[in-house]
């Protein structure tokens, strides 16, 4: 596991208040992929019902909370692909 995909299990767990009704994968290309569910936060590739693609930096950034995670969407940074209202929902989560 990548030091990024470590940091942003700590981070997206830290972020989690109680559980998560669905199930989130968030893509770091060339780094790995975190799935977030009932359950919590873990390294995995698994299927979800919706999947959130961005580069080590932007999600750093919407980590960080230096970035919004719907302007990173509008703005073509954060791809998402599956149920956009859970997408919503990590907004939230992120922000």
């Amino acid at each position: 596991m990548s030091d990024m995909i470590d940091h942003a299990v700590k981070a997206l767990s830290a972020k989690l208040s109680g559980s998560f009704d669905g199930v989130a994968k968030f893509v770091i290309p060339g780094e790995g992929a975190i799935m977030m569910d009932a359950t919590g936060v873990r390294a995995g590739d698994d299927e979800a019902d919706v999947t959130l693609t961005a580069d080590a930096d932007v999600f750093r950034a919407i980590l960080d909370g230096d970035m919004n995670p719907t302007s990173a969407f509008m703005t073509g940074k954060l791809a998402v692909d599956g149920n956009m209202g859970m997408a919503l929902k990590l907004g939230s989560v992120l922000g």
